[in-house]
């Protein structure tokens, strides 16, 4: 039931108590104070004209102060009464009647992907589909989050995507392919109704529980994702990264080129110098590509922005150049000693960052608000109290693992006033809450709707390899049609999309000797690399 239809229900529920309830009081009054009896039905009857405002009949005269101060009050309550229903019945039923209904069936249409259903995750993957001029549907179960995004521009259809005829009014049989991302029981259940319906059609699914996939992939779909999991290696991955002179989750360009993330860190030689004088280039030979500085990607960073705290560099190099610079990045405390870590929440992405810090030899704490086995502390990580109990103020890196945003974004605000020097990685659900994420003072923010939907869109758009699926900054290879016969000082790629073309691959070969005077040719590859944002502005500019 919906809140308009117990509004209604309340509203009439009032409405009929307040007749039975006057028509009562007036039989008793015209008893006792006028001396003209009336029966209950007569006294209705004089109840329902007043509050419509079509007469009293025969009683139009009253001659106790009683009876027509009476009246008075039963006038005004009538009034109410009647202007009560227009915001509770009226206004609805006409916004309802002139607002833009979602269709109940896709119009015609082919080629196309089916969406089940809309969530902050199926967000990405759309704007990645819109990049490519892949036509998609939404299936959208409720009727007033459907009416809205289809007021708000998606091509969405109000059907149960777990019924053939949800699937059917989407026209899955002429579909490119499906993807399920609700839960993992009904994303079980949307597979087996599409197989029943189109058994040809690949089926993506998206699950929170890795060991759900078998049921899955049981069930007929084609392709089994696991996004959070991998979210949580890569959150790890900036931990023993900082703790260690290595690195593992770098990008392979070809065999001698490398693509990585490296932070610089509180008390790094590197932390206050600007980019021309911290000699990254003479001290470990790599080159800078770009550079997020607090959550704000710069494509190409001019030599005199200050390096501080929090900097994450994107940085092009061998594999020895890489870990030189990991080590120039590396503060004097942490060359000492192996640190210790705080995570913060033991969820399914939490648990995955102490199973890698497990098998990297590092210690670690675990706060979570629920105690089970696993978890050090138990309490809620927005009070400081929790947090000094879990030895934040002695650790070096506190990896926030929370399915809430606002709660992720209220714990920084309380880490960042607890352990001003603390690095904080933080996990986020959804986009459009990373920046506010780094306002609060984390250092690294990494969402699951990014990584869901660059693995969705792996397996939906052709043409398109994605080098990059759990760091912030996207690498792909593709072809770019509208680049060939030009170099790329005369097509402006960086200054009119934000991306850097890394290496062009060729007949066979990866060339990385890349510059303004490289000419594209045909059948050529580029490897991009940029914010997802600009990777699409690059797609609709040169595809």
């Amino acid at each position: 039931m919906s809140a308009w239809q117990r509004r209604v229900i309340g509203y009439f529920a009032l409405l009929v108590l307040a007749l039975l309830g006057t028509a009562l009081a007036y039989q008793w009054g015209m008893m006792v104070y006028e001396g003209r009896p009336r029966t209950y039905l007569d006294s209705l009857q004089f109840t329902v004209e007043m509050f419509t405002t079509t007469g009293f009949g025969g009683d139009a005269r009253w001659v106790s102060p009683q009876m027509q101060a009476f009246i008075i009050v039963t006038d005004l309550l009538g009034m109410a009464l009647l202007v009560g229903a227009l915001p509770v019945v009226a206004t609805p039923l006409l916004e309802q009647a002139f607002a833009n209904e979602a269709p109940t069936t896709l119009e015609a249409v082919s080629d196309h992907v089916v969406i089940c259903s809309y969530t902050t995750r199926a967000e990405v993957l759309i704007k990645e589909l819109e990049a490519r001029d892949v036509p998609y549907v939404v299936i959208e179960p409720d009727r007033e989050r459907a009416n809205e995004l289809y007021g708000d521009g998606y091509r969405i259809i109000r059907a149960d995507p777990e019924s053939k005829e949800g699937l059917t009014a989407a026209r899955l049989t002429s579909a490119r392919a499906l993807v399920a991302d609700v839960s993992d029981r009904v994303d079980a259940s949307i597979v087996l109704a599409a197989k029943e319906l189109a058994s040809d059609v690949p089926v993506v699914s998206v699950v929170e529980k890795p060991e759900q996939s078998r049921y899955h992939r049981l069930a007929g779909a084609d392709h089994v994702i696991s996004p959070r999991p991998l979210l949580g290696r890569s959150l790890a991955a900036k931990v023993t990264t900082a703790l260690r002179a290595d690195i593992n989750e770098a990008i392979q360009i070809d065999d001698r080129l490398r693509l990585a993330e490296v932070s610089v860190r509180t008390g790094s030689d590197l932390a206050g110098s600007t980019l021309a004088d911290s000699g990254i280039r003479e001290r470990a030979g790599v080159n800078v590509i770009g550079a997020w500085i607090r959550g704000e990607f710069d494509p190409s960073p001019s030599p005199a922005v200050t390096l501080q705290r929090g900097t994450v560099l994107l940085v092009a190099g061998r594999s020895d150049q890489l870990e030189r610079l990991v080590d120039v990045t590396q503060s004097s405390v942490r060359r000492f000693g192996t640190g210790r870590t705080v995570i913060v929440g033991y969820g399914q992405v939490g648990q995955v960052v102490a199973d890698e810090l497990d098998d990297a030899g590092l210690r670690y704490t675990v706060v979570d608000q629920v105690e089970v086995e696993g978890v050090d502390v138990v309490g809620d990580a927005t009070k400081p109290e929790t947090l000094v109990e879990a030895g934040i103020e002695g650790a070096n890196t506190v990896v926030l693992a929370m399915p809430d945003d606002t709660t992720t974004e209220f714990a920084t605000l309380v880490i960042r006033d607890t352990a001003p020097n603390i690095e904080i990685i933080a996990r986020i659900e959804t986009d459009a809450n990373v920046s506010k994420t780094y306002r609060a003072g984390a250092d690294y923010v990494l969402s699951l709707a990014t990584v869901t939907g660059r693995m969705s869109a792996a397996r939906l758009i052709e043409g398109r390899d994605v080098l990059s699926l759990e760091q912030q900054v996207g690498v792909v290879r593709l072809s770019a049609p509208g680049l060939v016969g030009r170099t790329l000082g005369q097509a402006n790629v960086r200054d009119r999309t934000g991306c850097t073309v890394m290496a062009v691959e060729r007949d066979g070969d990866v060339i990385t000797d890349i510059g303004p005077n490289t000419a594209i040719e045909p059948d050529d590859e580029l490897v991009i690399v940029g914010t997802d944002e600009r990777i699409r502005a690059f797609e609709e500019t040169f595809r």
